[in-house]
């Protein structure tokens, strides 16, 4: 399955030389996790079994051969038996191969069906490992960009611990050297701590997403896992809107979870043909070579007497069979498995109705979230120009430090808030990405 992914990632981990001391995509991130991914993996040695199973002699096509060959020994002791013609004890060996062939030639097209199925179940298997792809791609791209929001984060209150950092500075050696208030230096203080504490705690809460991120890449050297990479990609990404009829048309004939449902109701269908042919009639045709080699020597009184045979036996057999009754077995069970189609079929109606609320509410949130990115990106705007604003005021002595703390927590929260709707508006969007069946296509082109 997509085998031209490990070309793709070879070309990758060439150019960089590992991607840990190098800058990291978020498309990287997904190739490199469909590569290492466990459960791609295993979806796709799943998928090689059913390749290999899916033949027509895996359906019972093409007859059965089989060798077979028997040596028997037997010491029959006529010593005290006056009736035999062989008096004595006489040693039987014989040799005994055989050659058999057996063909079906007609079942009720049972061996069609099967093919049939196997087929089905080779296309569900690459299915199933559609799905697991989509859920790594979904998964590895929610923790790129949740990684970025804390980098970017962290970078924040690195700046706003340097800014109150000099501040703190510049008024410890002014009250060193002048006279100057102390309500300053404390004030300055207390955000410099505060500053740190938070920078401090935002760096483990972005370590800590950048390894949530390299565990889904399963990075599997512990170097590149100690070593943080460089995330190039970045969250305000211009991301088109949706209507809702043409969100649905493309879930309808994309997703992958409705098309391994329609799998599952065309398997069923086959089960129930399968399950119609043995109200036919079957015939069978059987072929055979068995020779057989025996020897029969004496074993009392020295004699030499020994009796050698051999016989040949060729027989060709056509075998008819049609079963009458079978107290209803047969009848019970096509009902059963045409009763099952009925269900396979409702829960695909549910499953698609369930689908279609989902994408509806997707939509709405999606909309309004793209709305709250935009407020929030403007007042951020009006949050950063106030701040610069009562710094420069700060410097003239219009306000105090209190007053410049105030201005500092709205810019800080303002910014904070800004990348969160970032983030939702991302989740968002691939959310529906993934329902309209076309984030693992953006992977899937050669």
């Amino acid at each position: 399955m997509n085998k031209y992914i490990g070309a793709i990632l070879s070309l990758f981990i060439a150019s960089t030389l590992g991607f840990s001391q190098k800058n990291l995509s978020a498309k990287d991130a997904v190739m490199i996790a469909l590569e290492n991914n466990f459960q791609v993996q295993i979806a796709e040695k799943q998928i090689q079994i059913t390749e290999k199973n899916n033949k027509w002699s895996e359906a019972g096509l093409f007859p059965t051969v089989t060798l077979s060959a028997g040596l028997n020994n037997t010491i029959q002791d006529n010593t005290n038996n006056p009736f035999t013609f062989t008096p004595g004890i006489i040693l039987n060996q014989g040799l005994a191969p055989s050659l058999a062939a057996n063909w079906n030639i007609f079942s009720g097209l049972a061996v069609k069906m099967t093919k049939q199925r196997l087929e089905q179940l080779e296309e569900q298997s690459r299915g199933n490992a559609f799905a697991i792809m989509e859920n790594t791609i979904q998964d590895v791209l929610k923790a790129y960009y949740a990684a970025y929001v804390q980098k970017e984060r962290m970078d924040l209150f690195d700046s706003l611990k340097i800014y109150s950092k000099k501040k703190f500075d510049y008024y410890q050696v002014k009250e060193k050297y002048t006279t100057s208030n102390s309500l300053e230096q404390l004030q300055f203080r207390n955000q410099y701590l505060t500053d740190s504490t938070n920078y401090l705690i935002q760096k483990i809460s972005y370590e800590n997403a950048i390894r949530n991120l390299l565990v889904l890449m399963n990075v599997q050297d512990e170097s590149e896992r100690n070593a943080l990479p460089i995330l190039t990609d970045k969250l305000d990404i211009e991301l088109p809107s949706y209507t809702y009829d043409a969100a649905y048309a493309e879930m309808m004939g994309n997703n992958q979870n409705i098309k391994n449902q329609y799998i599952s109701l065309e398997l069923q269908k086959t089960q129930t043909a399968y399950q119609k042919s043995f109200l036919y009639p079957t015939l069978s045709l059987q072929l055979g070579f068995n020779p057989s080699y025996a020897q029969f020597r004496q074993l009392n009184n020295n004699s030499n007497q020994t009796l050698e045979t051999t016989t040949l036996t060729y027989y060709g057999n056509l075998n008819l069979r049609y079963t009458i009754f079978n107290n209803w077995k047969t009848k019970r069970a096509v009902e059963v498995s045409k009763i099952q189609e009925e269900i396979t079929s409702l829960n695909i109606q549910s499953f698609e109705k369930s689908l279609s609320y989902s994408l509806q509410n997707l939509i709405q949130l999606y909309e309004v979230r793209r709305q709250l990115t935009q407020i929030s990106a403007e007042n951020l705007v009006y949050a950063q120009k106030a701040w610069e604003l009562a710094k420069a005021k700060f410097q003239s002595g219009s306000i105090n430090s209190i007053d410049l703390t105030i201005y500092q927590n709205n810019y800080q929260n303002t910014l904070i808030q800004h990348y969160e709707n970032q983030f939702n508006k991302m989740d968002t969007y691939l959310e529906i990405y993934k329902l309209m069946g076309k984030l693992r296509l953006d992977y899937d082109q050669p």
